[in-house]
C-alpha cells in the first residue's frame, strides 16, 4: 500500500520475478505528487547524478562534491535530530537507526529519472500480467493457500486480489528491494524537492523502530522508502499494517508473508472492498457509441448500459455489480471496461488506471478468467513527458484549457482534448495520442 509520492499508499518500483528461471520484472506505474510534474532538480540533485555509485567504485576517489554533500548531509542529521525527539523519538533509537548513515545520490539519480518513464497501457499490462507472473501466481496461491484463505476470511477481500497486489509489489515476495530504508528516506528529506514529504516519512519509520517492529538495518526496501512484501510507506505502516500472527509485531519485512498480505485485505477492507463485486469487466460498445459518456462520473446499473448496446464480450448484458462507469484506457481503438466501485478501492492502493487495471486483470487470471479480448492500439507510442507538456500548451493556445503545463494527462486534459476532438470532428474518446498531438502541430 503505497502512500508514495502523495498518491495513496505504496512505494513504486522495479522488482524481479519469483522463479530462479523465470525473474522479470515487476512494473508499477511512476506517480508523482500533485504539482512536481516538470520542476527542475535541486542543484544537490544535479550535484547527486554526476555521483552514481557505480562510478564512485570505479574510480575509488572521493570527489570534493561527495564530501561537500556528506558534510552538508550530517549537518542537515543535527538539525533533523531535534525535530525526530520532538516528535516523540528516543535518542537511543535514533543513534542506532543513523549509526553508518550517509548521503546516497544513486536514490536522488533514480527519483530524477522518474518522468522519462513511458509506457504504453498494453506494454505495462503485457508485464504486469505476463504469461509468467499468473504462472507464478497461481504457485503461490498453492503454497500459501492455507494462509491466503483465512485472510480472506478474516477481511472479506478474496484472495486472488491480495496475491494479485502481491504479484506487482514484489513478484509474490522475490524482490522486496535492499535499500537501507533510513538512508532513502534522510537522503530524499535531505534533498529538498519533496523534503516535507519524505521528512514525514522517516519520522514515521523511526516511530516503527521505536515500537520494536523491527531493527534498523532489517527495515529494507525500495529506494523510494516502500517496505516489504506489499511495499507500504511508513506511515501507511504506523496506520494500517496488521499482526496476523499474533506474535506482537507486524512483520511485514519476514520471508513469511502472512502479516504484510493480510495488512493488504486490512487496507483494502478498511476502503470498502465488497466481496463478490469485480472491479471491471471488459465490454463491447456499440456502434456510434457517445464517447462523451465515457467519464468516471457518469455511472449507470450495467441493464442501462445494455439498453444503449454496452454489453460483456460474451454479447449480454453485465451481471447487476451495482453502478459502473466506462473506461477507456486506450481510447476507442482499445479495451473498454465497466468498472464499478471496487476499481475505486483498489485506487487507493496505486492511482494510476495501469495499475489498478492490471491488478484486477491479474486477479481475474488467477481465478481462471480470459485474457482481455479486445485488441490495442499496438502502433501508437507513449508520449513523453514533453509531447505530455507541448500538447496541453498546444490545446490551451487553440482555446481548449488544460488549466495547466505539467505532463500529467488527468481529467482537464481529458476533458480538453475531447473538446478539442469535437471541434475536429473526430471521435472524441479523450484519448491523448501521438496522432492527436500531431494534428494539433
Amino acid at each position: 500500500m503505497r502512500l508514495w509520492a502523495g498518491a495513496a499508499f505504496f512505494g513504486v518500483f522495479i522488482t524481479t520475478g519469483m522463479m530462479a528461471q523465470a525473474v522479470e520484472q515487476s512494473p508499477r506505474p511512476i506517480t508523482r505528487p500533485a504539482g512536481q510534474q516538470g520542476i527542475m532538480p535541486s542543484a544537490k540533485t544535479l550535484v547527486a547524478q554526476s555521483l552514481r555509485p557505480s562510478l564512485r567504485k570505479a574510480s575509488m576517489v572521493k570527489t570534493s562534491d561527495e564530501v561537500a554533500l556528506n558534510h552538508g548531509f550530517q549537518d542537515w542529521i543535527g538539525g533533523f535530530r531535534i525535530r525526530a525527539m520532538e516528535a516523540g523519538i528516543s535518542a537511543q533509537v535514533l543513534d542506532a537507526a543513523f549509526d553508518g548513515v550517509r548521503y546516497d545520490p544513486d536514490v536522488i539519480a533514480r527519483d530524477s529519472n522518474q518522468a522519462e518513464f513511458t509506457r504504453t497501457i498494453w506494454q505495462y499490462l503485457d508485464s504486469a500480467v505476463s504469461d509468467t507472473r499468473i504462472a507464478n501466481g497461481k504457485a503461490a496461491l498453492r503454497d500459501h493457500g492455507t494462509r491466503l484463505q483465512a485472510i480472506e476470511a478474516r477481511y472479506g477481500v478474496e484472495k486472488e486480489v491480495v496475491a494479485a497486489v502481491w504479484g506487482l509489489e514484489s513478484a509474490y515476495g522475490s524482490f522486496r528491494g535492499k535499500n537501507d530504508i533510513v538512508t532513502s528516506l534522510a537522503t530524499l528529506a535531505y534533498d529538498g524537492r519533496r523534503g516535507a514529504f519524505f521528512e514525514q516519512q522517516l519520522i514515521a519509520a523511526l516511530k516503527i523502530l521505536q515500537n520494536g517492529d523491527t531493527s534498523p538495518r532489517n527495515m529494507t526496501g525500495s529506494w523510494a522508502g516502500a517496505m516489504g512484501h506489499t511495499q507500504f510507506m511508513p506511515t501507511s505502516y504506523l496506520e494500517y499494517a496488521v499482526d496476523f500472527t499474533g506474535n506482537g509485531r507486524r512483520d511485514i519485512w519476514s520471508d513469511d508473508p502472512s502479516d504484510a498480505l493480510a495488512s493488504t485485505a486490512a487496507y483494502l477492507a478498511r476502503f470498502g472492498w465488497k466481496k463478490g463485486q469485480p472491479w471491471g469487466v471488459e465490454v463491447t460498445l456499440p456502434r456510434g457509441f457517445d464517447f462523451a459518456l465515457a467519464d468516471r462520473a457518469i455511472t449507470k446499473s450495467p441493464a442501462n448500459w445494455a439498453r444503449i448496446g454496452v454489453r460483456g464480450v460474451n454479447g449480454q448484458p453485465v451481471p447487476n455489480h451495482g453502478e459502473g462507469a466506462i473506461l477507456l484506457p486506450a481510447g476507442g481503438r482499445g479495451a473498454a471496461f465497466m468498472i464499478f466501485d471496487n476499481f475505486a478501492v483498489i485506487e487507493r492502493y496505486n492511482s494510476a488506471d495501469a495499475y489498478v487495471i492490471a491488478v484486477g486483470h491479474l486477479s481475474d487470471r488467477l481465478k481462471g478468467g480470459a485474457p482481455i479480448q479486445a485488441e490495442w492500439p499496438r502502433g501508437d507510442r507513449a508520449l513523453t513527458q514533453n509531447e505530455r507538456m507541448e500538447m496541453q500548451k498546444r490545446l490551451t493556445e487553440r482555446g481548449f484549457d488544460t488549466q495547466g503545463v505539467d505532463g500529467r494527462i488527468g481529467p482537464r486534459t481529458i476533458s480538453a482534448v475531447r473538446s478539442f476532438q469535437i471541434a475536429q470532428g473526430m471521435a472524441p474518446d479523450g484519448y491523448a495520442s501521438l496522432q492527436l498531438l500531431n494534428r494539433l502541430r
